[in-house]
């Protein structure tokens, strides 16, 4: 079998979609050593890059391609289905919404199946969050896109079932072909683990650090917990730092503003794009994540500080509850009040601290990348037969 996976979603700054990528490359180079893949890249450097950071070198089924048009290009569009074509691609995946329509008709022939990963449908979900920019003006064409890779996909993976059910509904998958739709959970990189033994007895007046990770969008429901911290900062409990790991977006910045006008520039630090060694040191050295999001597809960010013996704070929204169990204290994304009442609780707390650690390691180890690119290499077989077959 031949499988082409489109890498060109690995930027230079490493997103949620980028992480997913690279990590599932990794782990088919070495769970699969049989089948041969393809990975497409548009830019000489990152596919270096990615080469290099993932050893695939050492991988002789794996090869990359680079390919001179972008993913949202009409070249991709023109071009791609060709190359699929002559390079006799059993199967092509992509890592995100975009797929090259003319390859994969509604109806009639085809000699590649799809299979297309969808980690959230925040954008025909919650349409008051698209992103500000020129480009919300053709946001009809980007529903469109969605909807289209959806029906053509002959299996599309969400990244949990909560997202596997607004993945059905919001892109109008007909009941019939439910199944095509199926959760590969995302997994935790090996890397994220606790340094040394974890210690939460500290004096009272130590200073205690609070961690956000994430973007800024609106979704992600950052000014609730600057709220949060105004609030916490009245009651009597230890002094705290809220540091907020994430690449500034000057579309958003309700956040920041908020902070100042609260008063609280001198306790929220603000870090930007960080490498994966620095914000690996934050999980480390982080008392408490808080994550008060709207809406996640997964929520990568609360695993990854659980496998660091982080204790969490999430919201009790969307995928949460589902990846978090019970490891984790939730919350209404709204309870301003909760989360500046519980960050005490748990800050205050060494004993529940120390609980809520070990319930997170647990937790965390179920989630592994290993299992997650099994389970979509036996998608793959499983979409190339069916493709055969018909």
């Amino acid at each position: 079998m031949r499988v082409a996976l489109d890498a060109r979603w690995i930027y230079s700054e490493i997103s949620g979609i980028g992480s997913y990528t690279r990590e599932l490359v990794r782990h088919l180079s070495l769970v699969d050593r049989t089948n041969a893949y393809t990975l497409l890249f548009d830019s000489e450097i990152l596919r270096d890059r990615t080469i290099a950071e993932l050893a695939l070198s050492e991988a002789h089924n794996f090869e990359a391609r680079l390919v001179p048009w972008g993913i949202f290009s009409i070249r991709n569009q023109l071009l791609l289905p060709d190359w699929l074509l002559r390079a006799e691609i059993n199967v092509f995946h992509s890592t995100n919404y975009m797929i090259p329509f003319r390859a994969f008709p509604r109806t009639g022939p085809r000699s590649t199946a799809c299979v297309c990963t969808v980690h959230d449908v925040i954008p025909l979900k919650f349409p008051q969050f698209v992103p500000k920019s020129k480009k919300a003006r053709l946001f009809f064409i980007f529903k469109w896109v969605m909807r289209q890779a959806g029906l053509r996909a002959d299996a599309i993976i969400t990244v949990s079932n909560s997202s596997r059910e607004d993945t059905i509904l919001h892109l109008g998958i007909p009941d019939a072909n439910a199944a095509k739709v199926r959760t590969i959970y995302n997994g935790v990189s090996d890397r994220f683990k606790p340094e040394g033994s974890r210690s939460f007895e500290k004096p009272v007046d130590a200073t205690r650090t609070l961690l956000y990770v994430g973007r800024s969008d609106p979704y992600k429901n950052l000014t609730t917990l600057i709220r949060a911290i105004a609030e916490y900062r009245k009651m009597p409990a230890p002094p705290v730092v809220l540091t907020i790991a994430g690449s500034p977006d000057p579309r958003y910045p309700e956040a920041q503003q908020l902070a100042s006008g609260l008063g609280l520039n001198d306790i929220v630090r603000w870090t930007g794009y960080l490498s994966d060694d620095a914000l690996l040191k934050l999980y480390q050295e982080a008392d408490l994540l808080v994550h008060p999001s709207i809406y996640e597809g997964f929520g990568l960010q609360v695993v990854e500080a659980m496998a660091c013996g982080t204790p969490v704070i999430c919201s009790n929204a969307a995928s949460l509850p589902e990846v978090a169990g019970d490891a984790a204290i939730m919350l209404d994304p709204m309870d301003t009040a909760g989360f500046a009442a519980k960050i005490r609780e748990v800050l205050g707390n060494p004993a529940l601290a120390k609980q809520m650690s070990d319930k997170g390691l647990l937790r965390a180890a179920k989630f592994t990348w290993n299992r997650c690119a099994s389970e979509t290499m036996a998608v793959y077989e499983s979409v190339a037969r069916s493709r055969n077959a018909s």
